[in-house]
């Protein structure tokens, strides 16, 4: 396993300065298209011998528990994928002290699994999803490194589209990436919402019909309704008191699976009766998903992005959690 630490001040300087001097253009939006990260790749590609910035691939492909294929992320990035790309692992890269899946890691876990891929702190990273769903579990990964600090994440809209353009893919095993090592970040707590304080939210709501604070379920209409079961057994569906439903599909062009324009998604958010000037909170199941609408918020620019969280532990903490007296989950009469 790659040591985890703080890197040298003479080292960090020279990848500074080696930053600072162009040597990866900027790209000009948090999502990507297929066309500017292969241009990307080609002027700044992944080498590990290399001591300037790098552009870095990052599938982040991965499938719900009730998947009628069984498919894995690691089945369909060893399948296909973009060259030289490296694998995130959303089912590891977890406080895998929760009983909750895919709760955020401690600092120190983020550190060792950046440090394992072999991701320095001043690459450009461009996560991505599977050909299969386009758009899903990569907001998600993208989000959790923007909370640790990383200072430049992107996503890619869509490798779906990658692979219609025609642009090159490789398969097979990965068998050796040269590790690194990255510096223990602090996460800001700011971006994520506990189950404390949306419990508070629905409570508020409950009392007196108020919104101050908007809570988006990005879960299927059915989940949200109660009418339709969770993909885990067992745990009951149905909504907080007060939130909105916004299926993270309705984000999304049916047949790419990219996200929709900025003015498009405005759309959704303003039909929905979602209000850009009040905080908002994004929820799902596990908390994947509620980072595809925050990606869209944060492409809308709809809303402030100081006054956006995410509920990690989202619908599958809270269905656990709440009590059956707090009448804090609804269905549909």
């Amino acid at each position: 396993m790659a040591r985890v630490g703080v890197i040298s001040p003479l080292r960090a300087s020279m990848r500074s300065t080696a930053a600072k001097t162009g040597a990866v253009r900027c790209f000009s939006s948090y999502l990507v298209t297929p066309k500017e990260l292969h241009e990307a790749l080609k002027k700044a590609p992944p080498s590990p011998i290399s001591s300037e910035p790098r552009v870095i691939p990052l599938c982040a492909s991965w499938f719900l528990p009730n998947d009628p294929q069984k498919r894995t992320g690691l089945d369909v990035f060893i399948e296909k994928r973009i060259p030289k790309a490296r694998f995130f692992d959303l089912d590891k890269v977890i406080d895998k002290r929760s009983p909750y899946p895919h709760m955020l890691p401690s600092s120190k876990d983020f550190a060792a699994a950046m440090s394992e891929l072999g991701i320095r702190r001043e690459d450009t990273v461009v996560i991505y999803d599977s050909q299969e769903l386009g758009i899903f579990s990569a907001p998600r990964v993208g989000w959790t490194m923007k909370v640790f600090g990383h200072p430049k994440v992107h996503i890619l809209n869509n490798f779906k589209l990658w692979i219609e353009e025609g642009l090159p893919t490789e398969s097979g095993n990965v068998w050796t990436i040269e590790c690194g090592t990255y510096p223990i970040p602090e996460m800001n707590e700011d971006k994520v919402a506990s189950f404390e304080e949306v419990r508070q939210v629905a409570i508020d709501s409950n009392k007196d019909g108020s919104k101050s604070v908007q809570i988006l379920d990005a879960r299927s209409p059915g989940r949200w309704n109660g009418t339709e079961p969770e993909p885990r057994e067992g745990l009951s569906s149905g909504h907080m008191p007060g939130s909105i439903n916004i299926p993270f599909s309705a984000v999304l062009d049916p047949s790419t699976k990219a996200f929709l324009p900025a003015d498009k998604l405005k759309e959704v958010f303003a039909r929905a009766g979602v209000d850009p000037s009040k905080p908002i909170i994004s929820s799902c199941g596990t908390g994947v998903t509620a980072c595809v609408l925050e990606t869209a918020l944060n492409e809308a620019q709809f809303g402030s992005p100081e006054k956006r969280k995410v509920y990690d532990g989202s619908w599958t903490e809270w269905a656990q959690r709440v009590k059956p007296s707090e009448s804090l989950i609804e269905k549909a009469e």
